[in-house]
């Protein structure tokens, strides 16, 4: 059994949001495939995207982004998957985790991979929000979500709602910015923390809504 500080020189670190209850993972904004895109329009969410700006620019933040992304190529996938479950399972203790707090999936392989993590911690619950819309689309055409996998597709646009039928269709959930008709985050309200509230992991809340930050 490999030790934390053998993973974390093979894998990263895992990302500690400071909002969050829990440990993460996090790649560069930079790398997101549809929101580079919505990136570019004024008014879609990621036009605003917090992971671009405060500490997220810092040059050790950006370093150790980079870093984890490149070795998630470098390692393949399925070689990635093993060793971040075996990460995953020595440093998180809360029962929850994060993808993405920057990033987004890169692909179906990216996907599988997480699923493949999920499978093997069934006592952790995680959550996935996310633009790629095809990839969890694809993905579902041949694979079983995960139980303890709340993915959330994520609204393009603030105001707008998110794509409910697309994600029942795919056993999935939606988030949204600044959109009235639904659950009230309220991190912003107690000093931008989760503190009690998980709702972003729990599947029965269909959607979670966010303030624009």
């Amino acid at each position: 059994m490999a030790t934390i500080k053998n993973l974390q020189q093979e894998l990263g670190s895992l990302s500690q949001p400071s909002k969050m209850p829990c440990y993460g993972f996090s790649i560069p904004a930079k790398n997101c495939k549809v929101g580079g895109k919505l990136s570019l329009i004024i008014d879609s969410v990621c036009f605003f995207c917090y992971a671009k700006k405060g500490r997220y620019i810092f040059e050790n933040v950006q370093n150790a982004l980079a870093y984890r992304f490149e070795q998630m190529f470098k390692l393949g996938f399925d070689i990635w998957a093993d060793k971040m479950i075996e990460l995953i399972c020595k440093k998180e203790k809360s029962g929850f985790f994060r993808w993405h707090d920057s990033g987004d999936l890169q692909s179906v392989e990216h996907l599988k991979a997480i699923a493949k993590i999920a499978n093997a911690l069934p006592s952790i619950k995680f959550w996935l929000p996310t633009r790629e819309y095809k990839v969890v689309q694809d993905f579902s055409k041949e694979n079983e979500m995960p139980e303890n996998l709340t993915i959330r597709l994520s609204a393009f646009f603030v105001g707008k709602s998110a794509p409910i039928n697309l994600a029942k269709q795919n056993k999935c959930f939606t988030s949204t910015v600044d959109y009235k008709d639904s659950f009230q985050c309220n991190a912003s309200k107690q000093g931008n923390q989760c503190l009690n509230c998980r709702a972003c992991w729990d599947k029965s809340v269909e959607n979670v809504n966010y303030p624009i930050h």
